[in-house]
């Protein structure tokens, strides 16, 4: 099953635009239509990532550009737009086509027949191939911290990432904390120092957690299939992974 995200804040084409794919790909189902800015960063927080996301560029608070520079979407973009000024900026943020509307479901067919060629290209010879084109790509296009500064009392300190256990943001106050039990201020969100810090090594669990692999000690079974995350030091509140997230953390934690 191809799991399939809608950007588009005009309902009417949102909807002929989900009926146009379901049709097309009898093995595709929309998961959601998103119609703003701020609704997709939400999503995007609380739900795994989707195979495949149909984007328009305009949508109801901004452009949906803003989306991609704050999260880490991994899933190729087929843009659909009125609009053909920004082609050579889709293809900076994982565009794989670029449709000018009115979309025309020949002009929709041949993007999902290229979507899928690229999919099985990256994946029938090598098992894993794709997830390893993909980590060397973020790699060369988005060198990870070594280091944060971070604050305590008068002073701004270099913080060495190998030093981090954990990240937690609780009313505006985000802090990071060490392998020593030390804890220091950041001047960063949650959701800028995910796309600054590696994913191999580091995981945004939920709203207030950011968690170094080496710091997890077990994943326990909570309420409504959700995991509890121990680490080797104390954290100020559980570290929840809800249940639509466990999948890609247990992904995670297995280095895959």
């Amino acid at each position: 099953m191809i799991d399939i995200l809608i950007l588009e804040d005009e309902g009417k084409t949102a909807r002929e635009l989900k009926g146009m794919a379901e049709a097309l790909c009898s093995d595709c189902r929309v998961v959601a239509i998103i119609p703003s800015v701020k609704a997709a960063l939400e999503w995007f927080s609380l739900h795994t990532m989707p195979h495949l996301i149909l984007s328009d560029i305009q949508l109801a608070d901004g452009l949906s550009f803003d989306i991609f520079k704050s999260v880490r979407v991994q899933a190729p973009i087929i843009f659909c737009t009125a609009y053909d000024e920004y082609a050579i900026r889709s293809f900076e943020a994982n565009g794989i086509d670029y449709l000018l509307k009115p979309i025309e479901e020949k002009k929709l067919k041949q993007s999902f027949d290229k979507y899928i060629q690229l999919r099985d290209f990256l994946s029938a010879r090598t098992p894993g191939l794709s997830t390893k084109l993909e980590r060397l790509v973020e790699q060369l296009s988005a060198p990870y911290k070594k280091s944060l500064l971070v604050h305590f009392q008068d002073k701004i300190i270099p913080l060495k990432t190998s030093e981090i256990r954990f990240i937690h943001s609780a009313s505006g106050v985000v802090s990071v904390f060490t392998h020593q039990n030390r804890s220091y201020y950041l001047d960063h969100t949650l959701e800028a120092l995910e796309r600054m810090l590696d994913p191999d090594l580091f995981f945004k669990a939920n709203r207030q957690f950011i968690v170094h692999r080496e710091a997890i000690q077990t994943a326990e079974h909570f309420f409504t299939r959700r995991l509890v995350v121990k680490l080797v030091c104390p954290t100020p509140e559980p570290v929840i992974i809800s249940k639509v997230r466990v999948p890609e953390f247990l992904r995670w934690m297995e280095g895959q």
